[in-house]
């Protein structure tokens, strides 16, 4: 697959990804290389990885526990300390080498550390693939809030190796595949009605899928990298997703939900308020409803849980003066953004998901 080119850094992908690597350590003139881990991605995907990596660099493994629920300020504070202990200096350069969590955690230590350090994202989860890797976006969570304390930051460089899905569970996969319908959704009708059948996809199929999410992805963060304008169109899905997602973390009562499978949700409740907004056709909404429900088995919310959940949503990073502002769909294929929605709207939008 062809290089995608960036402002400020380039997306490489499978074969190409660790020819690139050595040149980049060659070119960078680095004193040390860190590799941040999780403890799956220590498990299922280093060994494979340091295998490719020809360097004489010295090589330094950081691992953090895997989990939402470890991106945090205190999971940095324990990798700062492991940084410090282990000599880092401004010409050392991380690889995040995981998932989402790990690429938004790491990006954001090094991006921090002395001020800036370089760093590579090495996506190892689809998830992570078609989003949490591409766009500078770094950053954790402040307690049960999504992405509240981070930095927008370029890395150097992301290697997309496919073959590290292998190492996927099933759900991990679907996860993923969340965003890749909201890619469909937000930007591109025809590729949104390719995953309408999923049976018939292949692994070259799904390596093609792949790249145009990224494409898309690169295009918004390309067009708007500060997220003032037209990016926010990535949000579409992830304002009650993500309020949906952290009440779910911080909830005894409720499974906790993968970022993906709380998106589902979001994108579910908000093509209902694009329907009842009258920006989107009936015939639209049940067929988003019908391929989203179809990947992704439903969740119950009881009165409480719903309360909960609204109560969250005043604290989404879009919010203008104390307003929740929505990203909606104008049709399948195109957004509409800075909407504002009734309260009641949205709970009638949780209403119709369970029906």
């Amino acid at each position: 697959m062809q290089a995608l080119k960036t402002t400020g850094y380039t997306i490489y992908f499978n074969e190409d990804c660790y020819s690139h690597l050595h040149q980049i350590l060659i070119e960078g003139n680095y004193s040390t290389l860190f590799v941040i881990v999780d403890s799956n991605t220590a498990k299922y995907c280093l060994p494979n990885f340091l295998s490719q990596v020809a360097t004489e660099l010295p090589i330094e493994i950081i691992e953090i526990e895997a989990g939402e629920i470890n991106k945090s300020i205190e999971t940095c504070i324990e990798v700062w300390h492991a940084l410090t202990e282990l000599h880092a200096d401004r010409k050392s350069i991380v690889i995040n080498l995981g998932g989402g969590v790990v690429t938004d955690l790491g990006g954001f230590v090094s991006s921090t550390f002395k001020r800036g350090m370089d760093f590579i994202n090495v996506p190892t989860s689809l998830l992570a693939m078609v989003d949490a890797s591409v766009g500078g976006k770094t950053g954790v969570d402040l307690g049960r809030l999504k992405n509240q304390i981070g930095v927008i930051n370029t890395p150097v460089a992301v290697l997309v190796d496919t073959a590290f899905l292998e190492t996927l569970p099933s759900n991990e996969m679907r996860s993923g595949l969340a965003e890749m319908l909201k890619h469909g959704l937000i930007a591109d009708a025809a590729y949104w009605r390719q995953f309408s059948d999923l049976t018939s996809l292949t692994t070259d199929d799904l390596g093609l899928l792949i790249y145009h999410s990224i494409e898309i992805k690169n295009t918004f963060a390309e067009e708007d990298p500060r997220e003032k304008g037209i990016r926010k169109a990535l949000n579409f899905g992830h304002t009650i997703g993500h309020a949906i997602e952290s009440y779910c973390l911080a909830s005894s009562q409720k499974e906790t939900l993968l970022h993906g499978e709380a998106i589902a949700i979001g994108m579910i409740i908000e093509a209902y308020l694009s329907l009842q907004l009258n920006f989107i056709s009936s015939e639209e909404y049940y067929e988003i409803k019908y391929i989203i429900t179809g990947i992704f088995e439903k969740v119950s919310f009881n009165d409480k849980d719903v309360n909960e959940i609204m109560n969250l949503l005043v604290h989404d990073k879009k919010n203008v003066s104390g307003e929740v502002q929505f990203v909606l769909l104008d049709k399948i294929g195109k957004t509409v953004i800075n909407k504002t929605v009734e309260n009641s709207l949205i709970i009638k939008g949780f209403e119709e998901y369970q029906n």
